[in-house]
């Protein structure tokens, strides 16, 4: 049985090694992607281009004004002078936000009154929005405590100032690239192992070679395991370089066990070649395959929680979720690179992957037996 099934080996990775086009798509393209992806995914948001529009024009306006500018987030685009231009840059999208301090501001500092100044936000990305008014409110507060001489240490008329100081475990700074290049790597090892398993088996009946396998005495299931080892040893490269470029190349830090780290992505690549094995048993033509694997990736990343959290989800797309791969390949990876997770956190998420990679691979092994028949 080994013999046979290391003569199925010898032949993929000879097949698979001597097409230049597929050492792109299996070693460089990964590299490529996770670049670019890396500084895609990011929800911090920095240098908002924003428009001045003083009524006011006094010194503490501008000091409003020169906080906002302080600070990393806000970039002065224009000054405006009416309420027309106001309008105009928002609807035009040449500024995020309209920063406008109404007249007798000033008057109203220094009379300790509540002074109004007005933030003018494109509410277009609702996600940015709220990023935009969270820096504006702190930035605010920082004023206000300036202009009225408040500081948290010191008791006002007899009455103890609560203060509140937060702490982040776990990403200290709060960077968003943090948590996503870590899902960006599980996508990409899904979609390279995925890719090239679809095309596995469907690609023999394209050339008309599954005759020869059928009449071969190979089982269903050493074909499929000669199919399945080439591509995981691609996929656990792949991982190592994927890995090493988001740790060295791209800084992000990792607090926990590499090792670990690939014990959970050998179990997800079980996952992802099983998948992909069983979409290209059940395919007549690479087309087909390419189209299914498709369909099959794309709600496995929505359904993932690698954009949407998976708790605000409906109940029943929650359970739903519970036979993705992927939810669980990304609770191990992020657990690893931001928590320093170890196995007897990470035990019930392993466990999981293992169980349903079985299950695949089995389905895999049964529908091409089927195709026998």
């Amino acid at each position: 049985m080994w013999e046979r099934i290391k003569t199925i080996v010898i032949k993929e990775f000879i097949q698979a090694m001597r097409d230049p086009k597929m050492r792109m798509v299996m070693f460089i393209t990964p590299i490529i992607q996770l670049v670019i992806f890396s500084f895609a995914v990011s929800t911090d948001v920095k240098k908002i281009p924003t428009a001045i529009y003083d009524l006011d024009n006094t010194k503490e306006s501008r000091e409003l004004i020169r906080e906002f500018m302080a600070s990393q987030y806000f970039v002065p685009k224009c000054y405006l002078s009416d309420d027309i231009q106001q309008r105009n840059v928002i609807d035009k999208g040449f500024v995020s936000t309209v920063l406008r301090i109404n007249r007798g501001f000033a008057r109203d500092v220094l009379a300790s009154r509540s002074a109004q100044a007005q933030l003018i936000i494109d509410g277009t990305d609702s996600n940015t929005a709220m990023n935009i008014l969270r820096y504006a409110n702190r930035i605010v507060e920082r004023y206000s405590a300036k202009q009225s001489g408040i500081k948290t240490e010191i008791l006002l008329n007899g009455i103890p100032q609560v203060e509140l100081r937060s702490r982040s475990w776990f990403n200290e700074n709060l960077e968003s690239r943090n948590y996503y290049i870590p899902g960006v790597v599980g996508m990409i090892v899904m979609l390279v192992t995925l890719l090239l398993t679809a095309m596995a088996i469907v690609k023999e009946k394209e050339i008309g070679t599954i005759e020869q396998l059928i009449v071969s005495p190979l089982q269903p299931f050493e074909l499929i395991l000669g199919k399945f080892i080439p591509f995981a040893v691609v996929g656990i490269i792949d991982v190592a370089v994927v890995t090493g470029v988001a740790i060295f190349a791209l800084k992000v830090p990792v607090h926990g066990n590499l090792w670990l780290l690939f014990a959970g992505s050998c179990l997800f690549i079980l996952n992802t070649l099983g998948l992909g094995l069983l979409i290209s048993t059940h395919s007549r033509t690479q087309q087909e395959a390419l189209m299914s694997m498709f369909m099959v990736a794309q709600p496995m990343m929505f359904l993932s929680g690698f954009i949407f959290p998976i708790a605000n989800m409906p109940k029943i797309v929650q359970a739903a979720t519970l036979i993705n791969p992927l939810r669980y390949y990304l609770v191990i990876i992020r657990g690893i690179f931001l928590k320093g997770s170890t196995f007897d956190i990470l035990w019930p998420q392993m466990a999981a992957l293992l169980v349903i990679g079985v299950i695949i691979v089995g389905l895999s092994a049964m529908g091409f037996h089927k195709k026998l028949g």
